[in-house]
Formats: structure tokens, C-alpha cells, sequence
């Protein structure tokens, strides 16, 4: 039973709730933005906005948006539409999902704006651009720009590999490199490449298939193999790095959990004049047999404070696929830190 403290206590809060201070403000759209582009079919984009302000009402009329309600939410959701306009100027699509992903970069108050990360082009192929689309995404975009040796370390979804081709291509057609290699370890999660029908080469085809897929995203698909065959872009088992001196390249290793400390140490020794390394990973998904430790782990021991080499961690919130993906990964997070029989005793 409720008792008569806590039904006057209840009282007073929806009380107070109900006489907070409520504001408006007034958002002219410039007229050469479609309003139908910011507030997204059947108002899509509107309802996402007011999903992420419960306490606001958003209404829209002609070229302009009222905004009411608290006044903390309805700065905050001022702000998020100024910054979906710039968005839609700067040629991004809005969607419900853009909404949330702008709101968590508004809400956990990053240096950087939602529209200085979603309208950052780096690749246009076929009428797509690929853009970074969360603050994780932009910084690691940014550090690849700006470093020789680049490790894009994170769960799966992040874009870690996708977005290292991406500027793998992006470096190639501005003449900035003259090559792309793309190298994977050759390990297998719970098969051995023995036992699969065909060559070597039909062997290991299934490995870089990924690469391939990116590939295919960014490049047309008619000149793939003309760039193959020429060598412009080459895509092979990282065992077959050994011995090489890799020069005016743009060199991604893929996979790089499950290198040993060795074949690390012997790829990111190929570095040549004019090159630049990517190197991505999933530390929660090593598939080497046994205790052997993953070159991926010791590296950022070893190479911690070397100058022009940086480490970006992406997390959860920079997944970009399925929003069930974030949830599973938070899951896995929380099982592999929880205390054991023995550790409770």
C-alpha cells in the first residue's frame, strides 16, 4: 500500500512537472532546403526527432519548425534540426537512423558536430558516397589521413575494414599511391583449409572474400579484373608478404587478430617509401589454436607512443549495422567480464 508520504510526494512531482518553465523556438528552413528531405517521407525523420525528445512538441509548418516544451530539451532539439539541415545542404540523406545517431553524438557532447561527421565524403562510386557515419568512424578516417601506420581496433559492424578501403581506393585514384594490397592471415574458425574442394587458390578464395565485397562497393566491377591482373590492386594471403618491400602502396591487413607476434613484427617491417599501412581487428574474435598469443594484442604494447602510428578503439556505438548487433556485442561484453565459480568463492 502506497502510503500518504508517498502519494503527496507523487503529487507534488507531477505538480512541479506540470508548471516547469516551457519555451519555443522557431527554426526558419533556408528555402532551398526541401522540407520533405529534412522531415523525411510520411515525416519519418520529424517522428524520430520527437522520439528522442519525449518532452518537446516539434511542429512543422511551411518552411519553418516550432520547437517547445523544457527548455534544456528544446535547446538541445534546436540543435539537432540546425544540424540536420547542414546535413540535408551537404547532400546526406535523412533517415530515423541518422535522427539517433545525431542525437547520441549531441547528448554525449563529442568535439565533433553531427554534420561536421555525416556530410564528411570520402568515396562517391555508382551515385553513392561512403561517408563515416558515427564521431568513432570520423576519428579513425582522420587518423589514417594523418598517420603512416593506422590500427582500426574494434568489434564487428564498425566499419574498420570498409572504411580503410575506402580510403584505400580514395588514395589510388588520386595518384597518391600506386598500388592497393589487401592481405588477410589465412586461419581457419573451425575448419582446415584441407578440406575444402579445389586448388590453393579455391582454397583460399573464401578467406578474401570480404576484401572482395568492399572491393566491389567502391570500384566498378567491369575494371576489377584489369586492376588484378596489373597488379594495381592485389589481394593475397599474408604469408605471401614475406620477403617484400612494398613501395607507394596503400597496404590493409585484414583479420590481424589472429597474426602471431611474428607475422606482425614481418608485416608491418614490408613498410616502404611513399606506403601507408591499415591494420584491422577484432581482439574478442581470435581464432589462432591454443595459448598463442595474438600479434594484435602485443603490437599495442610494443608499439605504444611510436610516433606517426596511432590506435583507434572503436566500440558498440560505432556499429552500423542492425541495432541488435550493438545489443549482442554489450552482451558479450558484460559475459567475458563476469565473475567465475571460482572468482565468487
Amino acid at each position: 500500500m502506497t502510503s500518504p508520504t508517498s502519494q503527496s510526494r507523487s503529487s507534488q512531482s507531477r505538480s512541479q512537472a506540470a508548471s516547469a518553465p516551457h519555451v519555443e523556438h522557431r527554426i526558419v528552413v533556408p528555402t532551398h532546403v526541401p522540407m520533405v528531405a529534412l522531415l523525411g517521407s510520411g515525416d519519418a525523420v520529424l517522428r524520430a526527432v520527437e522520439a528522442g525528445f519525449p518532452a518537446v512538441d516539434v511542429h512543422a509548418r511551411g518552411n519553418e519548425i516550432a520547437v517547445s516544451g523544457p527548455p534544456g530539451d528544446v535547446a538541445l532539439a534546436s540543435r539537432l534540426l540546425d544540424e540536420l539541415v547542414e546535413v540535408v545542404e551537404g547532400g546526406t540523406t535523412l533517415t530515423p537512423d541518422v535522427v539517433t545517431r545525431s542525437i547520441a553524438m549531441l547528448t554525449a557532447a563529442t568535439a565533433s558536430r553531427p554534420a561536421e561527421v555525416l556530410t564528411l565524403n570520402i568515396l562517391s562510386n555508382r551515385g553513392r558516397t561512403i561517408r563515416p557515419k558515427t564521431v568513432g568512424q570520423k576519428a579513425y578516417v582522420d587518423a589514417i589521413d594523418v598517420n603512416t601506420v593506422t590500427f582500426g581496433l574494434g568489434p564487428a559492424g564498425t566499419g574498420k575494414t570498409y572504411l580503410a578501403m575506402a580510403k584505400a581506393v580514395q588514395a589510388l585514384q588520386a595518384h597518391q599511391v600506386s598500388k592497393i594490397v589487401l592481405t588477410r592471415p589465412v586461419v581457419e574458425a573451425g575448419e582446415r583449409l584441407g578440406y575444402l574442394p579445389g586448388s590453393l587458390s579455391d582454397k583460399i578464395d573464401p578467406y578474401m572474400r570480404p576484401l572482395y565485397d568492399a572491393l566491389h562497393d567502391m570500384v566498378d566491377p567491369d575494371t576489377i579484373p584489369r586492376l588484378l591482373e596489373s597488379g594495381t590492386i592485389e589481394v593475397a594471403p599474408l604469408a605471401y608478404m614475406r620477403g617484400r618491400t612494398l613501395n607507394n602502396a596503400f597496404v590493409i591487413l585484414d583479420e590481424a587478430q589472429n597474426t602471431t607476434s611474428e607475422q606482425m613484427r614481418m608485416f608491418l617491417t614490408r613498410l616502404g617509401f611513399g606506403s601507408r599501412m591499415v591494420v584491422t581487428g577484432d581482439q574478442t574474435q581470435v581464432d589462432l589454436p591454443g595459448a598463442t598469443a595474438s600479434g594484435l594484442r602485443v603490437v599495442q604494447d610494443v608499439l605504444t607512443g611510436v610516433d606517426d602510428v596511432e590506435f583507434c578503439r572503436l566500440t558498440s556505438s560505432d556499429v552500423v549495422r542492425h541495432r541488435l548487433v550493438t545489443d549482442i556485442i554489450d552482451a558479450y561484453a558484460r559475459w567475458d567480464v563476469r565473475p567465475t565459480t571460482k572468482d565468487a568463492r
